[in-house]
């Protein structure tokens, strides 16, 4: 693997070409979630007009080009690279996609698509023509990135290390909770069941409270199970949250359920968010089933617990 160059400041242009099945789609989908603008397909014959309007100080615009490309032209894209706009102080990068040819070929006969210079011949006729194609590009890109032996996630790591050094580190925590009775989030990551804490919703004094109340706070913290629990899905959150960035996810919701979703799920989402605050993050905090009604048919049957 060629490494890329150190990012300067100014617009930067990054056309990210390569073979067919090596990863080429995967690099733009990270480049954006990076902040990046990108095209992919471009038509060929835009491209100069296109870079002429693209010299802001602020431009990271990747542009994905290949065999697919309708007038794709290895010579004339080597052109547009060596001949970017030095007036305006424009950047143009090439970042190249390989793999092995056997590797390109299970690919594509794991997935049944048709390889875009096949052209009803065998998969391995389309991957020889295409590398004999793209050769001078390849020769000339000063990145490549060899994902043979590269899972997705791999490659999204590798273009994380090598193009995300400007983009923003924080993934974006939200902590919230809910009522089982009410339906589960669907789209929280990680959940926990907190029903096992006595309900506070059967002391009458504590029903029309909130897990926010102090009240409601002392009455769960006074359950046997609540310490040592806690103490325990604290320290695996914390755990998992920097695997989390390092796996390139913009956004984690860690929910908390109860039955109603208005006591024992929002003190603990409430101590969760005060822990991860403590530990330099900062997440956001959202109680889904705070406001819902007070019911009796909610939060079950049982006098003590739900």
């Amino acid at each position: 693997m060629k490494q890329a160059s150190e990012s300067a400041s100014g617009p930067v242009i990054l056309i990210v070409s390569g073979m067919s099945g090596a990863g080429k789609s995967t690099a733009l989908e990270v480049l954006e979630d990076l902040g990046w603008e990108t095209i992919d397909n471009f038509p060929l014959r835009l491209l100069r007009p296109l870079i002429s309007t693209e010299a802001s100080p602020d431009t990271r615009l990747a542009i994905g080009i290949d065999a697919r490309t309708r007038g794709f032209d290895p010579a004339r894209i080597i052109e547009l690279v060596e001949r970017a706009l030095p007036s305006s102080g424009l950047r143009i990068d090439l970042l190249f996609l390989d793999a092995s040819s056997r590797e390109i070929e299970r690919r594509y006969n794991e997935t049944r698509r048709r390889h875009p210079l096949a052209a009803g011949r065998p998969v391995r006729e389309g991957i020889k023509a295409e590398r004999e194609l793209l050769k001078p590009l390849r020769a000339r890109a000063p990145t490549i990135i060899d994902t043979t032996e590269y899972s997705t996630n791999q490659l999204q790591h590798a273009m994380r290390e090598m193009f995300g050094k400007d983009a923003p580190e924080d993934l974006a925590i939200t902590v919230t909770s809910f009522g089982f009775a009410r339906g589960m989030p669907p789209l929280a990551d990680l959940v926990f069941d907190m029903r096992f804490l006595a309900n506070p919703h059967w002391q009458a004094d504590l029903r029309e409270q909130t897990g926010r109340d102090a009240p409601v706070g002392d009455f769960i913290e006074q359950d046997p199970g609540f310490s040592s629990s806690f103490n325990r899905i604290r320290e695996l959150v914390l755990d998992l949250v920097p695997r989390y960035a390092d796996q390139g996810r913009a956004y984690l919701t860690i929910a908390f359920g109860c039955t109603g979703g208005r006591h024992r799920s929002v003190f603990t989402a409430e101590r969760m968010a005060a822990a991860l605050h403590d530990a330099g993050y900062e997440p956001s905090l959202i109680h889904r089933n705070l406001d819902a009604p007070v019911t009796d048919a909610t939060e079950g049957v049982s006098a003590k617990r739900s």
